[in-house]
């Protein structure tokens, strides 16, 4: 038996492993992916679309750096108990997210503007002037 037949049977293993498991600790699909971001560009600025759900608007944090973009937010848990209630399914996420990426020019952080609503950011990230691409011209 060769490492990759090896490979290949245990990615076949895994999952049916945690099928075992009830299905209150298994993670939900969606956490490994995080914020999950839409970014348009303008002449002027780019627009960055970033589904937060289940943050409040105080617990996002956003921070601009030359052309570096970092996201990030705490999912806080509601505590709803009800007498006699049991979980049967728990798939909500509580803890830190956080989403980084960069755009292709530097960014006029004192220009940007951060509007939150209905669990989407919405950035408007104004580029720095004076510091457009250019193309170069091959000698």
């Amino acid at each position: 038996m060769n490492a990759l037949t090896h490979l290949e049977r245990l990615d076949d293993l895994i999952p049916d492993m945690f099928r075992r498991f009830p299905r209150s600790f298994a993670l939900p699909e969606d956490f490994s992916k995080g914020i999950r971001i839409d970014v348009s560009e303008t002449d002027k600025a780019y627009e960055v679309r970033a589904e937060v759900p289940g943050a409040r608007k105080d617990d996002i944090k956003v921070s601009v750096n030359q052309n570096f973009i970092a996201i990030s937010a705490e999912i806080k848990r509601e505590k709803e108990e009800k007498d006699g209630a049991r979980t049967l399914v728990k798939e909500t996420y509580a803890g830190l997210i956080s989403r980084a990426f960069r755009v292709p020019e530097e960014v006029d952080a004192k220009g940007a503007t951060a509007r939150f609503e209905h669990g989407i950011l919405k950035l408007t990230l104004p580029k720095q002037e004076g510091h457009a691409g250019r193309t170069l011209t091959i000698e």
